[in-house]
């Protein structure tokens, strides 16, 4: 039985004040769920702030990155193990914004879009770390829109995921989520129909399979993430092979993410086939 994870990504908001406010109004609004898990990934310097706030509570805490080594003369990076000591239990990898592939680039300038420029192969290093760490790594997967009108959707998302598993083992598989973000609805108010989402996502569990093998394919979770937002979760939630959400800007808003939550928790608990 996969239950549904609901991950709020931040992004470059909140300070550690602002996290602990939020995290005051948020816990009491999802007291009682329990049908989904819930995670927060503040920015870097609000995680210990942030893991003060929910110790004791259910909503686990997630970092946005990592690096792929322990320690070393590696300038600005944090490292696996300093995330778990921090508290963390997820870490989103290879997310779009990491990779270069932005969906709304008005706010990024032409010349820096691939200033971060993660490829396959890094992102599959940050996996392992994450793994060996005892981090649960969220990977993030999905195609930019120009790939999407040349119907390259499918063997995008197909070539990332077999890159970015490539020496999972398949025992290791249930400790990794993957998240289906469509870039091109990362951030842009545009959402993937749910009805496509769960295809694409259906594509992903048939490759692990096809990687690794069906009993680890049933049995990882994969979410789907873009523009989610009170409004279409219970649309999202309703379909049995989406495992979550990851959630973006309406996760910085305590009332609007607690409403995800729920609706999540209702949607999932009342959904036919596999949970």
């Amino acid at each position: 039985m996969r239950k549904p994870l609901i991950a709020g990504n931040w992004k470059m908001h909140k300070t550690a004040r602002e996290a602990s406010d939020f995290i005051a109004g948020f816990l009491p609004a999802v007291t009682g769920v329990e049908g989904v898990d819930i995670a927060l990934c503040p920015p870097f310097p609000a995680l210990e702030a942030a893991s003060r706030a929910l110790s004791g509570s259910s909503v686990a805490l997630g970092a946005q990155d990592c690096f792929w080594l322990d320690k070393g003369a590696f300038t600005g990076q944090v490292s696996p193990p300093m995330l778990e000591a921090a508290g963390c239990k997820y870490v989103i990898v290879g997310h779009s914004e990491r990779r270069g592939r932005f969906g709304n680039l008005d706010e990024v300038p032409k010349h820096l879009v691939s200033a971060f420029g993660d490829t396959d192969s890094v992102v599959n290093a940050k996996v392992c770390a994450a793994l060996q760490a005892g981090l649960v790594p969220i990977l993030c997967v999905g195609e930019t829109l120009p790939e999407r009108k040349q119907g390259l959707t499918d063997k995008t998302v197909a070539s990332q995921l077999e890159a970015c598993l490539a020496g999972v083992a398949a025992e290791q598989v249930a400790g990794v989520i993957v998240a289906y973000e469509p870039v091109w609805a990362i951030g842009t108010g545009q959402v993937c129909d749910a009805g496509e989402a769960e295809r694409v996502i259906g594509l992903i569990r048939s490759q692990v399979s096809r990687i690794l093998n069906p009993r680890a394919a049933e049995g990882i979770r994969i979410q789907y993430g873009g523009s989610v937002k009170p409004e279409n979760t219970t649309d999202i939630m309703s379909r049995p092979q989406i495992d979550g959400a990851l959630v973006g800007g309406a996760s910085l808003d305590a009332t609007s993410f607690a409403e995800i939550v729920k609706r999540a928790e209702q949607a999932a608990l009342s959904r036919p086939g596999p949970q």
